[in-house]
């Protein structure tokens, strides 16, 4: 299928995609039918709890996924049209990094920590691009700068362990900037940060958005985070979207119990009186998930039919763009 740049195409599509590690204890259903679209310069969270799907969908984008013990075993991811499933590893390679760059979770475990960062950016020009080592370091340089690393030129020579958790989440950033890619895929990039270090890399990823014009994929738990940076949100639960709408919309009205439970248990200063209200139970086995709507063993509002039945995810009544698998959507939307 030829590439489709027309300004208005998707960028990004991820359809109907199905990952399962098959290991000696069962078969784990990671992600179970995961769709979402992507457009240039639009920003998409994946939403969840830890073990609901996010970061091995974005590792099945990326083509990182350790096949065995993990197989997807349907779906289509499509940059500009072209199905990335049917590649070649060799070919694949070649769009990782330079099309499709991902900031890893754990800036400090991503990092090799026996080469100095310098070294780790200047790699990505030389392999990628056969720039000389003499450029490549200028490169790299430059790089940090923009990534606002103070001294960049100073501590190009250090090693990861020398630098700040922000300071090393900047270098990951810049490590995945260096090739000008259309996607940068970013899990949980302010994981194990402070408040104040949280906001200035959220600040820096929305700068460097509007410079280049990517498209970004935040994978995150943390509604906070998301609120002030997401154009559309998609909310996971046991490997499924079980919602997905513009970022306002969804706040202000959420259609399914799971992001209603999420909303109401983080503190709100308009709310002060308001005592948070945590989900009840933990996240189901994703090798024993239980029949009809995952989430009914925790819902409130469970009836006969949820366990019983999978609710598609389906349009919201009067909400563009906003859709809801649960059975219930309108009630739980408007508060009923």
């Amino acid at each position: 299928m030829p590439a489709d740049r027309s300004p208005k195409a998707p960028l990004l599509q991820v359809d109907d995609l199905h990952v399962e590690f098959r290991t000696p204890h069962g078969v784990v259903q990671a992600v179970n039918g995961l769709s979402y679209t992507l457009h240039s310069g639009q920003t998409l969270a994946l939403l969840g709890e830890s073990g609901s799907g996010k970061s091995v969908a974005a590792q099945a984008v990326m083509g990182l996924l350790p096949t065995p013990p993990a197989h997807i075993t349907r779906g289509q991811i499509r940059l500009h049209g072209s199905d990335l499933l049917q590649l070649s590893e060799p070919d694949h390679r070649k769009v990782r990094g330079s099309r499709i760059a991902m900031v890893f979770q754990d800036a400090l475990s991503a990092l090799n920590p026996v080469l100095t960062v310098g070294d780790q950016i200047s790699e990505m020009f030389r392999v990628h691009r056969g720039t000389d080592r003499r450029e490549a370091r200028k490169k790299s340089v430059d790089l940090m700068d923009r990534v606002k690393i103070p001294g960049a030129a100073q501590r190009l020579d250090d090693y990861p362990h020398q630098f700040s958790g922000g300071m090393r989440q900047r270098v990951m950033i810049a490590m995945a900037l260096a090739l000008e890619p259309e996607v940068v895929i970013a899990d949980e990039p302010t994981t194990a940060l402070d408040v104040t270090v949280q906001a200035q890399i959220m600040r820096l990823l929305r700068e460097l958005q509007q410079e280049t014009g990517m498209g970004l994929v935040l994978i995150t738990h943390d509604l906070g985070v998301v609120a002030s940076v997401a154009d559309r949100i998609t909310v996971m639960y046991a490997g499924r979207a079980v919602e997905e709408a513009e970022t306002p919309e969804l706040y202000g009205n959420a259609g399914h119990p799971y992001t209603r439970g999420l909303l109401d248990s983080i503190p709100r200063l308009d709310r002060l009186d308001h005592a948070l209200l945590p989900i009840p139970g933990s996240p189901p086995d994703m090798a024993r998930l239980p029949p009809g709507c995952s989430f009914h063993p925790r819902c409130p509002r469970a009836a006969p039919l949820c366990t019983q039945q999978l609710p598609d995810l389906l349009p919201v009544a009067g909400a563009h763009g906003h859709r809801s698998a649960c059975h219930f959507s309108q009630e739980v939307r408007h508060g009923t």
